[in-house]
């Protein structure tokens, strides 16, 4: 998901990507955990890999671990980056209540119902374009505990208060988005102190994927420019 979009970066910045719980290659014991685990699992990989601090990028469900980590660690937070992402602790189904149901019953036919399910984290000109995209959705190796502890996540209730992040944040969100709505996301600036936002034009949800030179161009001319 970011192999191109940290590509973009890595000539400006060590860049460092990881699998979370139930993620990857990421192996880790069968208990249930929260938002507020998955945070203090950001924070902990940041210290233990030897720096004081780092800039935050957080997109979709990454995005909220981001929010959290920036409430509940603020001394390891740099600058953070909220893209195509939403408010933690609001109800999953208020955020898109005409987009979610159908596409759960997408989900619910897999692989069926894979081309319009795709559609909801590309565009379809990309998806069209770009058929081999459809394998993101088809190669999830998780177990059944895996996918139970992780689809419980959001599940778990967790309060924070946006106005207590410190760092300098950009709020960015692709034109395009189908799953996030773009105002949705962009309405955490309301929250956060100082907060910007960004849109890149024509990027649906997973633009990391489908424009990761214009997300990288935002997120340097953020960090680099106004920082």
């Amino acid at each position: 998901m970011f192999d191109a979009f940290a590509a973009a970066l890595a000539p400006h910045f060590t860049v460092i990507a990881y699998d979370q719980r139930d993620s990857g290659a990421t192996r880790n014991p069968p208990q249930p955990y929260g938002l507020g685990e998955l945070a203090d699992d950001l924070a902990a990989l940041v210290a233990v890999l030897g720096y004081a601090r780092a800039h935050v990028f957080g997109t979709s469900f990454g995005g909220a671990i981001a929010q959290v980590a920036a409430v509940r660690h603020p001394a390891r937070i740099d600058c953070l980056i909220l893209a195509s992402t939403f408010r933690v602790g609001v109800p999953v189904a208020s955020i898109n209540p005409e987009g979610f149901p159908r596409f759960a019953e997408l989900r619910a036919r897999l692989p069926e119902s894979l081309p319009a399910f795709a559609e909801y984290f590309f565009t379809p000109g990309y998806v069209a374009a770009h058929p081999d995209a459809l394998s993101l959705f088809t190669g999830n190796k998780r177990d059944a505990g895996r996918r139970e502890r992780r689809s419980a996540v959001l599940a778990q209730p967790v309060e924070i208060s946006l106005a207590a992040v410190k760092a300098p944040t950009l709020v960015l969100a692709g034109s395009e988005d189908r799953l996030i709505p773009p105002a949705h996301t962009l309405s955490l600036v309301r929250e956060i102190p100082g907060a910007r936002t960004a849109i890149v034009e024509g990027v649906g949800h997973v633009g990391t994927i489908q424009d990761p030179a214009s997300m990288a161009a935002q997120v340097r001319a953020f960090l680099q420019n106004d920082n």
